[in-house]
């Protein structure tokens, strides 16, 4: 190996454990599960392996787009009591959960090859900032296009950390008509929450409901997790 070569690798190596030491918590990944046949129902996942103990986990939701809540009985979870070998992402617990809740699924009419399409997908692989972002994006099969604003608000700081976030909507029609929406609910406080970042825009298959993809960066010793989460909007 010349020298050249074994510097540029050792380098690679000092960095690899400099951007360990910076984010010391665990990822989960995102799940889009299709829509139900009236387009009323938004199902998602995530899962991951959680870094201290390595048991995968999965948690299972299905959200009623008009109301931007869960269905009853719209929240469910599974954590592993075994470990997995490293470098494993835990994606059996997500075939585990689904498996034994497919009765949520039907009884919502939610078929998982009924999907919504992409309207904007974020590329900065960056947190979002604690001063909020905006974002344009357009529906050009409905000849729509929007402006959304995620405004966060924050009280408190350390190990008493409490935001929020809601995002301002305007939304401009075919005809140069323009509505604005409030997404989302700027009372609720998450604890240990740094940022929220907009990941994705999926619109619905039948109409005009949008659901907002955010990934939220919990603090965590010596880094932050990885979540995800979904705001909607059926006007």
């Amino acid at each position: 190996m010349s020298k050249k070569i074994f510097l540029s690798a050792a380098l690679t190596v000092v960095l690899m454990f400099c951007g360990a030491a910076l984010w010391a918590g665990d990822t989960a990944s995102f799940v889009d599960l299709g829509f139900s046949q009236d387009g009323g129902v938004y199902m998602f996942a995530q899962y991951g392996v959680l870094t201290a103990t390595l048991r995968p986990w999965a948690e299972l939701y299905a959200v009623n787009v008009s109301n931007n809540d869960f269905v009853t009985g719209g929240k469910l979870s599974y954590s592993s009591h075994n470990s997995v070998n490293a470098g494993n992402d835990g994606i059996g617990a997500f075939y585990r959960l689904v498996a034994q809740n497919s009765a949520l699924a039907d009884r919502h009419q939610v078929d998982f090859l009924h999907q919504g399409h992409p309207l904007y997908i974020a590329l900065d692989p960056e947190g979002g900032s604690p001063q909020g972002e905006r974002i344009d994006f357009r529906d050009f099969e409905r000849g729509f296009s929007y402006q959304a604003r995620l405004v966060p608000s924050s009280e408190g700081s350390g190990a008493g950390l409490k935001t929020s976030f809601h995002i301002a909507l305007d939304r401009t029609g075919p005809a140069g008509d323009r509505r604005s929406f409030t997404v989302g609910n700027p009372g609720i406080k998450r604890p240990q929450i740094g940022t929220y970042k907009i990941k994705k825009v999926i619109a619905s298959p039948l109409d005009a409901g949008l659901i907002f993809v955010i990934e939220m960066r919990k603090q965590v010793v010596n880094g932050y997790d990885i979540r995800y989460m979904v705001e909607t909007l059926r006007p």
